[in-house]
């Protein structure tokens, strides 16, 4: 038997969450545990907690002092009791059958790590974007991260790295994994889930993407500096900041020097190299220059932290020794 635990973070959207816990209700595997984290100041979501009816649910909560998604994943994962730790937003909800795949393909193969799938966006009733993907979620060698989440079709498939709003893990493999408190952000901390998946891929872990594994997701306000479609160049310098770390982390000596030099000659949209901004100046402009700068910014930042943990761990390797440190 597996038991498994449903984590939700959530900030100020007590509408949102009780969609989320609604679902949760409709599961054809009910959970064995749920986990809400709230946040001490929170007064309308522990308002809404205090009324909302839980039936059967199994409903814990976690009060959370620190802002930021990590502290609230990791205060989570701290009390976590189930074999298996599923992840959504509190504004998604999860498919009927979510926990029951999800189940499945723990049982089925014990060199699985984490599963996840697809995340259905809508603006009210409506579908936010329309479109087929078949690569989802890869890094490339050189540095590129490919997400395409919510629009992922096609069979299972093992991949790099899931979405925080549709992801579970065995708990045993987490055992020397937190969510990285070096992301910065002071809400989405935008690619923490990066800097959580690819060690596992590293340790030789499987981790799924299956389209079947679904939940429906309604993309609501942050209480932020990231408004998700608007520009903001602290949000912007973090995401690609935090970005930066994870994959300096993940890859090789040889692949950091490629990544180095693609990220700034090229990089993507979404994290300018030189070549991105002069292609996108002729439509956006001033717009343009700030996101250059702001991509620039967040890639010096994001080396300069790696470059500090490399140090500190590299001091603790060769001149510490057992007894040194009491």
């Amino acid at each position: 038997m597996t038991s498994i635990t449903v984590l939700i973070p959530t900030y100020r959207r007590p509408l949102d969450l009780m969609r989320c816990l609604e679902a949760l209700k409709k599961q054809t595997r009910q959970a064995d545990e749920v986990l809400v984290t709230v946040r001490d100041i929170d007064a309308e979501t522990w308002t809404f907690l205090q009324t909302f009816n839980l039936d059967s649910l199994p409903l814990r909560t976690v009060t959370v002092k620190v802002p930021g998604v990590v502290a609230a994943m990791n205060a989570g994962l701290d009390v976590a009791q189930g074999d298996i730790v599923a992840t959504t937003d509190d504004d998604a909800a999860p498919h009927a059958d979510w926990l029951q795949r999800i189940e499945a393909y723990f049982l089925s193969d014990s060199s699985i790590g984490a599963v996840g799938g697809r995340d259905w966006q809508y603006i009210g009733t409506q579908i936010k974007e329309v479109g087929d993907r078949f690569c989802v979620g890869r890094v490339q060698w050189f540095g590129r991260v490919i997400g395409n989440h919510h629009l992922g079709v096609g069979p299972a498939r093992e991949v790099d790295v899931l979405k925080g709003v549709n992801m579970s893990f065995r708990f045993c493999a987490l055992k020397k994994v937190r969510y990285d408190e070096r992301m910065l952000g002071t809400g989405a901390q935008v690619h923490f889930e990066l800097a959580f998946t690819l060690p596992l891929r590293r340790a030789g872990w499987k981790i799924i993407f299956d389209p079947l594994v679904a939940v429906d997701h309604y993309p609501a306000q942050r209480f932020d500096e990231d408004q998700r479609d608007n520009f903001n160049h602290i949000a912007w310098s973090n995401a690609v900041h935090n970005e930066t770390l994870a994959l300096l982390e993940y890859f090789s000596s040889v692949q950091r020097i490629v990544f180095v030099v693609w990220a700034i000659l090229i990089g993507t949209r979404e994290a300018l190299g030189f070549v991105q901004w002069l292609r996108l100046l002729p439509s956006e402009g001033k717009l343009a220059s700030k996101k250059w700068l702001a991509s620039l910014r967040g890639r010096i930042q994001g080396w300069q932290t790696w470059q500090q943990h490399y140090n500190l761990k590299n001091f603790s390797t060769n001149y510490l020794h057992p007894g040194d440190v009491q």
